[in-house]
């Protein structure tokens, strides 16, 4: 199933569909900003800290719940979802256009493209980039 979704007002071009709700692809980049903001972990072994929970949540300790949230997100779309989303990211980051990046990231999906996404460090810039350049944006979405 595809979502229709619309464009800035300003752009004139046709609509692009893509699988991937931008709610969702908005969602995912705000998520992935938390994630980028995270520090080196000052523990020695990645464990919750029951005397200071405030640096579970700005440090990085292999455990991490917006990970997590984040992993079952993407998983939870379907495959075609999965791959925009892929596409999406390479579009921000890279200088081709929409269909032969979504081609190609439909002939090399992995087995887990929440991991490979996650994986990329500038995940929710590309993400927003790759909106910017197809003519929308995440500024009226309520998540």
């Amino acid at each position: 199933m595809t979502h229709d979704i619309s464009k800035k007002p300003d752009v004139t071009e046709a609509t692009v569909e893509i699988a991937v709700p931008l709610q969702t692809v908005c969602y995912i980049a705000e998520r992935a900003h938390d994630l980028m903001g995270k520090t080196a972990s000052t523990e020695a072994e990645d464990s919750l800290d029951d005397e200071d929970p405030e640096a579970d949540i700005l440090e990085d300790r292999g455990h991490d719940p917006v990970e997590e949230e984040l992993r079952s997100v993407i998983e939870d779309l379907d495959e075609d979802a999965q791959v925009d989303l892929v596409a999406l990211m390479w579009l921000g980051r890279e200088d081709e256009d929409w269909s032969t990046l979504r081609e190609l990231a439909w002939q090399e999906r992995t087995s887990s493209p929440a991991s490979y996404l996650l994986g990329t460090p500038l995940l929710a810039d590309y993400l927003l980039s790759g909106l910017d350049r197809l003519g929308f944006d995440c500024a009226h979405m309520e998540l």
